[in-house]
């Protein structure tokens, strides 16, 4: 079915919903494999590259993030592989999954509905439109009640 299956994560409590439903599926999907990413979209991510920046603390963060999440699904015996970018994470997400060659990409939703999505945009929806791979939208249960281990640097 499914040979290489994007996983978008952003580092906050969403990602165990999402990553819980992927393990489910990789393992039905013999062989197939996870490629995670986390697209850090704050001003120095977008501008790394054009201005030679260094790495920000919140994207070391990031980095040790998703790196963590992928030795972990490794230790469950399942293949996985991180990828941390910069920019626009609907763009950054598309891009990546025609690099990697993906055959899905599967990513948690927050549920916002009408203007919500026009205030706070939405990530699923934009990426649903510029990717000609399907996109497997999990609704996840608002995380207020779940709090993250870890500290997250604020910009």
């Amino acid at each position: 079915m499914y040979q290489r299956i994007l996983v978008p994560v952003e580092h906050s409590a969403y990602d165990d919903v999402i990553l819980n439903h992927v393990r489910k599926l990789v393992r039905s999907c013999h062989n197939a494999s996870i490629v995670l990413i986390h697209v850090a979209d704050g001003w120095a991510a977008r501008n790394i590259n054009q201005l030679q920046l260094r790495e920000s603390e919140e994207m070391k963060s990031d980095r040790e993030y998703i790196e963590s999440i992928a030795d972990a699904l490794e230790r469950e015996g399942l293949q996985a592989e991180a990828i941390l970018a910069g920019g626009d994470p609907a763009k950054e997400i598309a891009a990546c999954a025609e690099r990697e060659k993906c055959d899905l990409i599967a990513m948690a939703t927050h549920g916002h509905r009408g203007l919500s999505d026009v205030i706070r945009g939405s990530v699923a929806s934009e990426l649903r439109h510029i990717s000609m791979l399907p996109v497997l939208m999990v609704r996840a249960t608002p995380p207020s009640a779940i709090v993250r281990p870890g500290p997250r640097p604020t910009p």
